[in-house]
């Protein structure tokens, strides 16, 4: 199954120079958040695959502009294909935003999943706005990444770890691939296609 995993930036590969062959071949479309719903709903247009989406710190709009077309992944479990992905948007709370959160609600959301996770005996994809702490986050708490997510891998041990909000332009060398513990991990920023069969994911960084 391959996957198109989006975030942070629109990419005008996809969007400006838009040519539908550009997503031959895309199995689903993944966005970690952070992009004008305008530019999700054009990808569920194009793509004839189910676009997923969560909720970045600057989705404000959302609430008003949901992508149309497109499936929102927050707090739930979703089954494709036989592949399960857990959804946890939002950044750490640094003012009021509606997508924001401290490490303590956090874990308050991902305990509220505890049947689902039993139910679906855990989730080979866990797709996040914010990175996990001290795994290529940021030092300051805007960009600081959540705890609770490394407990989540080490329990459940999924397959890839995607996550956005750090973006590879900051001046800060943050990675677009890394691996915790047996975890593919994922920055989103802009795109990255990748197969979620591939056991080194990292080798092409495209």
């Amino acid at each position: 199954m391959r996957i198109l995993a989006i975030g942070d930036e629109e990419s005008k590969y996809l969007w400006e120079y838009f040519d539908k062959s550009k997503l031959e071949g895309i199995d689903l479309i993944i966005s970690c958040g952070d992009l004008d719903p305008y530019y999700l709903s054009f990808l569920a247009t194009f793509s004839c695959v189910p676009v997923l989406y969560v909720h970045g710190n600057h989705d404000k709009v959302y609430q008003k502009i949901p992508p149309d077309g497109c499936i929102c992944i927050d707090d739930k479990i979703y089954v494709h294909n036989g592949v399960r992905i857990l959804g946890l948007g939002g950044s750490m709370r640094y003012n009021k935003g509606p997508y924001q959160f401290t490490e303590w609600q956090m874990k308050q959301r991902v305990a509220k999943l505890h049947l689902r996770l039993l139910r679906h005996r855990g989730f080979d994809i866990l797709v996040t706005h914010a990175p996990a702490f001290q795994l290529n986050d940021g030092r300051d708490l805007p960009h600081q990444g959540f705890s609770v997510f490394l407990k989540l891998i080490q329990k459940y041990r999924p397959k890839f770890f995607l996550h956005g909000h750090v973006h590879l332009s900051y001046g800060r060398n943050h990675k677009r691939y890394d691996k915790y513990l047996d975890t593919h991990v994922i920055n989103a920023y802009e795109r990255f296609v990748f197969d979620f069969e591939d056991e080194h994911p990292g080798d092409g960084c495209r």
